[in-house]
This record gives C-alpha cells, sequence and structure tokens, in this order.
C-alpha cells in the first residue's frame, strides 16, 4: 500500500518500480478516472506494459513540480 501526500513530496518515499492507476489514484487522493483523464489528457506520462498501463515515479514527482498544485 502505498501512502497519500501529505505536503511537498519526497522521491525517496516513493517505490523504485513501477506504479499502477490504483497506486497513482491513492497516492493523489483521486479516483482511477482521474488519473486516467491526466493520462489522456498527456499531463502525467506514462509506459505501456503489455496492456496494462504503468507510471514511473519519476513521472509523478515531474507532474507534480510542473506548477504549484496545490
Amino acid at each position: 500500500m502505498v501512502r497519500p501526500i501529505r505536503g511537498p513530496i519526497d522521491p525517496s518515499d516513493l517505490p523504485e518500480r513501477l506504479l499502477t492507476i490504483r497506486e497513482i489514484a491513492e497516492i493523489l487522493s483521486v479516483s482511477r478516472a482521474t488519473v486516467y483523464s491526466l493520462i489522456e489528457r498527456r499531463e502525467l506520462d506514462h509506459v505501456r506494459v503489455s496492456n496494462a498501463i504503468r507510471i514511473r515515479p519519476e513521472n509523478l514527482v515531474r507532474y507534480l513540480s510542473r506548477d504549484d498544485r496545490g
């Protein structure tokens, strides 16, 4: 299980493996549909592993640091 973000994100708090949509949703405290929307709008970079979507931890950090997201 991953922890929701509370304040600034420290990359060392994230797992070193690829993250699932569900894990990203938990970290951001949003729905899976919201994560899919971020991907569809190309706001959150991702990779496809066969038919699965995965997010590199550094892509999540990049997304969060693009501007002040509250």
